[in-house]
């Protein structure tokens, strides 16, 4: 058995084409895949977050209005770019939304990737200290954060409060039990996979590796499953962590399968570069028959690796045509390879 989600990063735009022509258009839609796939046995709705840009930005209202609206699923990010997070207002959000849900969010967060504008964290109010990278900045944002879903309190408490407070010291409110279990890292490349182990975080293995090994990306990234497993073993962790990877697969079932994604062309893994330094190697998408797609998965050690996959979807296409894309891998391609 494998859990299978979906994953959008909320586009909107105004070409003709598309179907979600604003954020009003992005917010709603998600929120009604989220509800169809809920119906369709689908076991998970996530979101990316990118900022200054038309995508899907702030990810809590979202996350609250999809767990009050659903019952099953479950809801969460992959992944939120903690460069521009203030770790504590973040455990707030991210506590009313779980409870929201009742205790069904998984968050996926991140060290961020290039985004649309330069150091766009900055005009978030946030800079590396002296002699720190973004990277560094982000990883020590997520500690905070990590730190503070814990549930212990830290803070002292006003003598004279407007309201009485519990005994000792004081923690965001509310606080949602568990959820520091379901917190994710957005792992690209071996040595972070290793790092979210330590910290006893599940991982979300990126769409991309900033690391070119000279083998196929699914290889690659198996690799980079295991050895994030060995470290958690390692760490002595006693609950069993969780890893996802996120793939574009498309069955071609009908005419509209096939005009959008029957032409072929992209069944090979691409290596590029992300920003003037980095390396890195993209995964391939899938598209085609069933049968063939049954046999081209089997062969994905990296989907065969991990307990969840999330399925990326192209929302501009709008929640009818993503809901059949979603069911037709459900009903046509999981069963023949074990997932369901």
């Amino acid at each position: 058995m494998k859990k299978i989600g979906f994953l959008s990063f909320g586009h909107w735009s105004a070409s003709p084409y598309s179907q979600v022509r604003s954020g009003s258009d992005a917010l709603i839609q998600s929120i009604e895949l989220a509800e169809a796939v809920e119906e369709l046995g689908a076991d998970g709705a996530y979101f990316r977050v990118h900022h200054f840009a038309q995508q899907l930005g702030s990810p809590f209202p979202l996350l609250a209005a999809i767990g009050a609206r659903t019952k099953r699923i479950e809801i969460g990010t992959a992944v939120i770019d903690m460069r521009y997070e203030n770790p504590m207002y973040m455990v707030e959000d991210a506590g009313a939304a779980d409870l929201i849900s009742g205790g069904r969010l998984q968050l996926g967060i991140s060290r961020g990737s290039p985004e649309q504008v330069i150091d766009g964290f900055r005009y978030f109010g946030y800079e590396p200290a002296e002699g720190q990278t973004d990277a560094d900045m982000a990883r020590q944002h997520a500690e905070v954060f990590l730190q503070a879903l814990s549930g212990v309190g830290f803070a002292q408490p006003n003598p004279s409060p407007m309201f009485p407070n519990p005994p000792g010291l004081l923690r965001p409110e509310p606080h949602s039990p568990g959820l520091r279990d379901r917190i994710w890292w957005g792992a690209g490349s071996r040595a972070t996979a290793e790092w979210a182990a330590k910290q006893g975080m599940n991982m979300q293995s990126s769409t991309l590796m900033t690391e070119d090994a000279g083998v196929p990306f699914h290889e690659l990234q198996a690799e980079q499953i295991q050895l994030f497993r060995d470290a958690w073993a390692a760490a002595g962790h006693e609950r069993e962590p969780r890893v996802s990877v996120s793939r574009s697969i498309f069955a071609l079932v009908d005419d509209r399968d096939r005009a959008y994604f029957g032409r072929g062309g992209d069944d090979r893994d691409q290596v590029g570069y992300i920003d003037p330094q980095t390396k890195a190697i993209f995964g391939r998408s899938y598209a085609a028959e069933p049968d063939a797609l049954v046999v081209e998965l089997a062969k994905d050690t990296a989907i065969q690796a991990a307990d969840t996959l999330l399925l990326t979807v192209p929302n501009q296409l709008g929640v009818e045509y993503n809901a059949h894309a979603i069911e037709s891998i459900l009903k046509y391609v999981a069963p023949e390879l074990g997932w369901r």
